[in-house]
């Protein structure tokens, strides 16, 4: 859990292992247009560790001091509703930062973060990050930005989820899983219902009416994309009509 990943001493690392630490953290949107300078202060603040997929990192009522900087691998943010259901809000890709951000309204008792690959984590602490603020108002503006296309993105898939019926929306989240790949792995059917707002049961279904249809083909903890087109007409069907 999350007291396992806080920040911890830092490591001497040799001169082959910071290089590629640097080169990791460079990727990430937070520290784009900073300085060589400023990078090795970011390096020597920072510990990086790798975690399962389906650690949980955080859930409802959990508090820490840390800052999380994605990698490698996917990380899902998720809330629970009213009545009991578990909502994905975000599936994070690397260079993402998620956890605890008070000065910009961002707690980690609101959600739950979990592991939907192996993931590469940077771990950063509050009083790390707050100083780094403070000496570089750059980095507030990234975190900013990068939560502000967050908000943008969850925006846009709550209307879709308003206007789409549930084949609609689980066709423009294949695709969206995909990429620019023909084969979604290791998406289950539950995870897949929480970022659509479906049951597993219903996924499960509709992704059954998609093979038949030709449109996928289903293998364990693998789905391939058979007709890309046919995904793509039905995920803006009710959006254009």
């Amino acid at each position: 859990m999350l007291r396992r990943l806080k920040a911890g001493p830092r490591l001497e690392l040799d001169e082959r292992s910071r290089q590629w630490k640097l080169t990791l953290l460079r990727k990430a949107t937070v520290f784009r247009d900073l300085s060589h300078y400023e990078m090795e202060q970011i390096e020597r603040s920072t510990t990086m560790t790798t975690c399962r997929r389906g650690r949980v990192f955080y859930g409802p009522g959990d508090q820490g001091e840390v800052l999380f900087i994605l990698k490698d691998g996917r990380v899902q943010i998720s809330r629970m509703t009213e009545d009991g259901r578990k909502l994905a809000t975000a599936i994070l890709e690397p260079g993402a930062i998620f956890g605890e951000m008070p000065m910009l309204s961002q707690h980690m008792q609101d959600s739950t973060a979990e592991a939907l690959d192996d993931c590469l984590i940077c771990v950063m602490s509050r009083h790390d990050l707050e100083a780094m603020i403070r000496t570089n108002p750059q980095v507030a503006l990234n975190i900013i930005h990068d939560l502000a296309s967050r908000v943008r993105n969850l925006e846009s898939r709550l209307e879709v989820q308003a206007l789409q019926s549930v084949s609609e929306r689980l066709a423009a989240t294949l695709l969206r899983l995909a990429g620019d790949s023909q084969e979604i792995a290791g998406a289950s059917h539950q995870q897949i219902g929480e970022a659509i707002g479906a049951s597993r049961e219903t996924v499960t279904r509709t992704l059954g009416d998609f093979r038949s249809r030709g449109l996928i083909d289903l293998a364990r903890a693998l789905i391939t994309i058979r007709d890309r087109a046919g995904l793509e007409e039905l995920s803006h069907q009710d959006l254009d009509s």
